[in-house]
């Protein structure tokens, strides 16, 4: 029953006869009357042997559950003082150091993500059920480091005649993303030198970093990566079909010349699929791994298509890399979540998956063309042509920046994916248009707008 504590006015909600005992329960009330503030600091408690009487307990039981919060810090005690609250150090006590929190944007317009609102739910219910209502029992139990045999069966249907990729069933790894991909081909290359775009993105470079690779630039320019200076590199992460940040192309000089170089030197070629689907003027390119797939790692996710919460993807590998990544997918995770992994393998083989992507196309196409409409008649406006991204050339990015800062609207800049800060590099916004909402996006089209005034 709940007890009154007229000492002091405090209600204990004490249970003396709660399963934990006695004490434990006197001991639970006054710390939660003591975190609360029922209890303020420096309140003086009233001697054991009185809050015994008025409690209905043994005096030891009191003086038991004193002992223990004082030596919590909760309580203190000193001779002739008698027994008080200890003064608690606020929550902001024990936070770091206090820094100016940024203000939220009120636009979005930073590249890397989709528009998550378009995630097709009911499509995905349905799969779902279906995929739970067929799958065996053993689905439910730890699997393949490699992934469910249903959605590798499916991924290689689907990528050969999407993106044109030799993708055997048994060559192909899922993931947990891009990121887990990139992070177990690192450790299997054993801390060789891997080169990198440049400019590019650089969380990727901090994934190879961390997980013991050392980077080294690669040269892009408008006919995409360059040979040059791959000499020493183990491996080459390319984004072939739309580079980013610039939104470029590989020329198919250059996709030769680069397959010429991992079959002379044995070297690797990673190819970053991110968003190989969202081609928009022309045909979509297909992948560079079907040009040298014993070359080739191919990289793909669906965290453009539906989305990253997903954490979906899948890696097509040499035959000579695949037992090797698999082994290290096991020490890393075991395996990926396989109920989701049934449900896209669901979607794809009835093609609910396709149409999802050919409409999230035509969506994303009408928004790159609102773009062009508010800004591209007035100044250089790259990578259009696929991808949920686009690159506009400004003379001063600092500047354009600062006003951005000023309308509430977060955007990409160029000079954040340089490898290194060298003054003279071209400048530009890296403009996403995958992330808004739909009722906002105009909206922040005309703000985007005016920060370019002038710019």
């Amino acid at each position: 029953m709940d007890a009154f504590w007229s000492g002091v006015g405090v209600d204990l909600h004490l249970e003396p006869d709660a399963a934990d005992g006695r004490r434990a329960g006197l001991e639970r009330a006054l710390r939660d009357a003591v975190r609360d503030g029922r209890l303020a600091p420096g309140t003086r408690l009233p001697a054991t042997r009185r809050l015994a009487a008025e409690l209905g307990i043994s005096r030891g039981t009191a003086k038991s559950a004193y002992d223990q919060l004082i030596a919590e810090g909760y309580l203190t005690a000193r001779q002739g003082s008698g027994t008080q609250v200890a003064p608690l150090p606020s929550p902001a006590a024990d936070a770091p150091e206090a820094t100016t929190r940024a203000r939220a944007p009120r636009f979005d317009l930073r590249p890397g993500s989709p528009d998550v609102g378009t995630f097709p739910a009911a499509a995905w219910l349905r799969a779902l059920r279906r995929a739970i209502a067929s799958a065996p029992s053993l689905a439910y139990d730890y699997g393949d480091p490699r992934g469910r045999i249903e959605l590798r069966t499916a991924l290689s249907g689907y990528l050969g005649r999407a993106r044109g990729v030799i993708a055997p069933p048994e060559r192909i790894v899922v993931t947990s993303g891009y990121v887990q991909g990139l992070a177990l081909l690192t450790r299997v290359l054993d801390a060789g030198v891997i080169a990198m775009e440049d400019p590019g993105l650089p969380f990727h470079r901090d994934v190879v970093r961390h997980n013991g690779g050392t980077v080294a630039p690669v040269e892009v320019d408008e006919r995409g990566a360059s040979v040059r200076g791959l000499d020493d590199a183990a491996a080459v992460v390319l984004t072939p079909a739309h580079q980013y940040p610039t939104g470029v192309t590989l020329h198919p000089e250059r996709r030769r010349a680069l397959t010429d170089w991992a079959r002379a030197c044995g070297g690797l070629i990673v190819e970053d699929d991110y968003d190989g689907e969202f081609r928009y003027d022309r045909q979509p390119v297909g992948a560079l791994q079907g040009m040298a797939p014993g070359h080739v790692v191919y990289l793909g996710t669906a965290s453009k298509t539906l989305g990253p919460a997903l954490r979906l993807g899948w890696m097509v590998l040499p035959p000579h890399l695949v037992d090797a990544i698999a082994d290290a997918k096991l020490h890393t995770d075991h395996h990926t979540e396989s109920i989701g992994q049934l449900a896209l393998a669901e979607m794809i083989t009835s093609h609910a998956y396709d149409r999802h992507v050919r409409a999230c196309r035509l969506r994303y196409r009408r928004r790159r063309d609102q773009l062009l409409d508010r800004v591209g008649t007035r100044r250089g406006v790259r990578g259009i042509a696929a991808g949920l991204h686009a690159l506009i050339d400004v003379s001063d990015e600092a500047a354009v920046l600062a006003r951005a800062v000023e309308e509430g609207l977060a955007v990409g800049h160029l000079g954040e994916h340089w490898h290194t800060a060298d003054a003279g590099r071209p400048q530009g916004l890296v403009v996403g248009y995958g992330t808004p909402r739909e009722r906002v996006y105009p909206e922040a089209l005309e703000v985007l707008g005016r920060v370019l005034e002038g710019a």
